[in-house]
């Protein structure tokens, strides 16, 4: 059998036998210094209608480290036909993305080297066997840092991975950035990160670093909410063990390395509750405070009175939402983020959820209430004569058949989607969120009657609700199911499987609507969470048109008032954009009372409450907001690379890898698996493109596979070579699989009980034989439309 040349290699096997040898050679470490497929983005997740798909995930050919977790190279290859730099601009997004230094592209005959450690940078050629060595790149990137031998030891310190999950790279970019700050003698840093991408866990090997290098012996971790430091303390801080405390009480025990409190636990009313001077002001090396938004932003809080009293401590401040007022800011104690890592980013790379929104309006909501001269509530209590609108529902007065609507909205949506879809209800206070638990029961008794914990009101008043939050975020956890709540869940709070947020307070600050969106963002394939759904009934949504939001929903849907809560899968909703509400008066009857609770609640039960309008909208690749149909999306995906059915067609039959076709489209978000539960199963990826976007009658991968059984292409091959082929057709027929060049599908089954790869392709009398047999085969399945082409 004639060997292949390079040119006539795939990219993997350029890769196996040529670029891992040249590494290995050059005294990397294959088992602690290189990680081939380096994962960089789990694949974005697309949502249409009720179905949810990922795309591909990206990964680096190979990315080098120094040591466990520290990252110094990225090396990308491509196939001996293309040049030695095509694949560098995509290592040098992989190495920005992971700050690594040094850059290399290969295409199995060289490498082009990109050096961001000097200035002006320039790209050199080497030869296979010039590949540096981990000695020549460790001393290149010492140089750069311009650091003593002391502070390069601490950037050099391992991450811990023993028993842990793997980082991700901008967890990795964000401790190492932060290590880095350190070593450089900052003592004061922020980190913003999107709910859901890991703070706990950065803090984590950030604390672990630095004190295995000796830079921090204690640690004080701070948070505002005792569920945030149970959590911390049972999951991500876990490896600390004994070394780890909690601070209750008063008294404080000075032998402990890592100590997690509340800010309420060692604040006090009075001097001598205040327990944080029972440590000496220079007790703590290092401050981490979880959710630095909170109170630590604002100069005149007690909390900042903590910070300063350890003012010695390097102190690092981790949020999603870093506030930025007039009266209150976290940049200007902490400075700058040095990192950021932006919910929009984290959807884009496929580790946060994507969510659409359904907006209903409520006919009281935007046109106000102004009740009749002399009108009591029902209590006997006389109105007061104004209009009342959006912000003024169920804190200065209550519509009680409004809570009923919502409460039937909200279960109307579960029962046609999941009804045991874990689910938290944003309430405008301890009350609302009492009154809508009971509509919540009314509606859904037989539920109840199963358990009484399917609905649960969850607030700071509650301690039987508290004790239930536990269950709540476990995904274990059948129960709660439904949650009603006003402030406690707003931040912080892991529900990893929340599945459907409920907006029925107005919200105002960007701030707090981030974290409340944040609740739904975590991904749980594996409890079938790939997306969320946000219910907003007081146009808190509109934010998403705020510039500094940066994380549009893929959907907002508006059903009409007779129709369903759940939008239809494939049907066009409206208009493109945000919808801004056409106009109308965001807060009918003035401006929304201050926060507390106002001197009088009326309740009002004889006030009937309409639904006006629903709409859904998705968020597209770019991050715009769209409201199409999926067929209409996938016209316009399609589209932007094919203007014409003929210039499709062209691609196509030209092209030697249909694959990659599909693939590409898939990565332009075109959900070809959403497609076909909805078109048909049973066409193939090039039918659907035709037949949705370019109006052609579409022919069933069966009655292809048939028409080419029929033409008698097979007669000219051997037996076995025939069988080959027929299987491959079935194969397209049964799954689905394009036919492929790739001998690579030879290995598995059915292929493998007739013999090896080597000797099923000497049937055909070589590579390049086999080859071109696939290749008419696949010109006979799509013979109509090559006749139109």
């Amino acid at each position: 059998m004639t060997i292949p040349n390079i040119e006539q290699l795939n990219e993997a096997e350029v890769r196996s036998r040529f670029v891992l040898p040249a590494l290995t050679q050059a005294g990397w470490d294959l088992h602690s210094q290189i990680r081939e497929e380096y994962t960089m983005a789990a694949g974005r997740i697309d949502v249409r209608g009720s179905l949810a798909t990922r795309r591909k995930s990206k990964f680096a050919d190979y990315v080098l480290f120094l040591a466990a977790g520290v990252p110094l190279a990225v090396v990308e290859a491509k196939d001996a036909t293309q040049s030695a730099g095509a694949g560098m601009q995509q290592a040098l997004d992989y190495a920005e993305r992971l700050d690594a230094p040094f850059v290399f592209s290969t295409n199995g005959k060289s490498f082009k080297l990109q050096d961001r450690t000097v200035s002006p940078v320039t790209e050199v050629e080497l030869a296979m066997d010039q590949f540096p060595s981990p000695d020549e790149l460790q001393e290149r990137w010492k140089a750069s840092t311009k650091l003593g031998q002391a502070e390069v030891e601490v950037m050099e310190e391992p991450f811990y991975f023993a028993g842990a999950r793997e980082a991700r790279y901008y967890q990795l970019a964000a401790v190492n950035k932060t290590v880095e700050a350190v070593v450089r003698g900052k003592n004061r840093i922020l980190l913003v990160m999107a709910t859901g991408t890991g703070k706990t866990f950065t803090a984590f090997q950030i604390i672990w670093r630095l004190s295995k290098a000796k830079r921090c012996q204690r640690v004080l971790y701070l948070a505002d909410r005792n569920v945030l430091i149970d959590q911390t303390r049972v999951n991500d801080f876990k490896p600390f063990g004994q070394r780890m405390t909690k601070i209750e009480g008063h008294k404080v025990d000075p032998s402990y390395e890592v100590y997690l409190s509340l800010y309420q636990a060692v604040d006090g009313a009075t001097e001598d509750q205040k327990t944080y001077k029972e440590f000496s002001p220079d007790f703590f090396d290092l401050v981490i405070v979880d959710e630095c938004h909170r109170g630590s932003a604002k100069e005149d809080s007690a909390w900042r009175e903590i910070l300063e009293y350890f003012g010695s401590a390097i102190q690092i401040g981790m949020t999603a939402t870093p506030t930025e007022t007039k009266d209150t800011s976290n940049a200007h104690y902490f400075g700058e983020p040095i990192y950021t890592y932006t919910l929009k980013q984290g959807i884009e790379d496929g580790y946060l959820a994507p969510y659409k929104v359904i907006r209903i309006d409520l006919d009281k909501d935007l046109q106000g209430w102004r009740p009749p001269k002399g009108k009591k509530d029902k209590h006997g209590e006389e109105i007061e004569d104004r209009i009342f609108g959006s912000p003024d529902f169920d804190r200065a007065l209550v519509l009680e058949k409004r809570t009923q609507l919502v409460a039937e909205k909200v279960t109307e949506y579960l029962e046609a989607t999941d009804p045991y879809a874990k689910t938290i209800i944003f309430c405008v206070d301890q009350d609302h969120a009492d009154r809508m638990r009971t509509a919540l029961v009314n509606l859904n008794g037989e539920r109840v009657a199963e358990n009484s914990k399917y609905v649960m009101r969850i607030t700071s008043d509650d301690k039987i609700g508290k004790k239930q939050l536990d269950a709540f975020i476990n995904p274990e956890e059948k129960y709660p199911v439904i949650v009603t709540t006003s402030e406690l869940l707003s931040t912080g709070v892991d529900v990893q499987t929340c599945k459907l947020i409920v907006l029925d307070q107005t919200i105002r600050s960007m701030t707090k609507f981030k974290q409340i969106i944040g609740r739904g963002t975590r991904v749980r394939e594996d409890y079938g969470k790939l997306y969320f759904s946000v219910i907003d009934f007081r146009k808190a949504t509109e934010l998403f048109a705020d510039p500094a939001f940066d994380g549009q929903p893929p959907v907002i849907y508006e059903p009409p008032p007779d129709g369903p809560v759940v939008p239809p899968d494939d049907s066009p909703t409206g208009e493109d954009g945000a919808g801004e509400g056409g106009g109308e008066p965001p807060f009918p009857g003035g401006a929304p009372p201050e926060d507390g609770e106002p001197r009088v609640k009326y309740v009002v039960d004889d006030v009937d409450v309409w639904v006006l309008a629903e709409r859904v909208q998705y968020v597209g690749p770019d991050g715009k907001l769209i409201t199409e149909s999926l067929r209409d999306y996938t016209r316009s995906a399609v589209t932007e690379d094919f203007a014409t059915l003929d210039d499709f067609l062209k691609h196509w039959f030209e092209s030697e890898r249909k694959q990659a076709i599909i693939d590409e489209l898939a990565e332009r978000g075109v959900m070809f698996e959403a497609l076909s539960e909805t078109v048909g199963k049973e066409l193939s990826a090039f039918d659907l493109v035709c037949h949705v976007v370019f109006d052609q009658p579409p022919l069933t991968r069966k009655q292809r596979a048939d028409g080419v059984k029929q033409s008698g292409y097979f007669a000219q091959y051997s037996d076995v070579a025939r069988v080959v082929l027929e299987a491959l057709l079935d194969k397209y027929a049964d799954e689905g699989v394009e036919p492929d060049s790739d001998a690579g599908i030879l290995k598995v089954q059915p292929f493998e009980q007739w013999g090896t790869v080597v000797e099923l392709v000497g049937q055909f009398g070589g590579i390049e034989q086999y080859e071109e047999a696939v290749r008419g085969l696949e010109q006979a399945l799509y013979e109509p439309e090559m006749a139109g082409a």
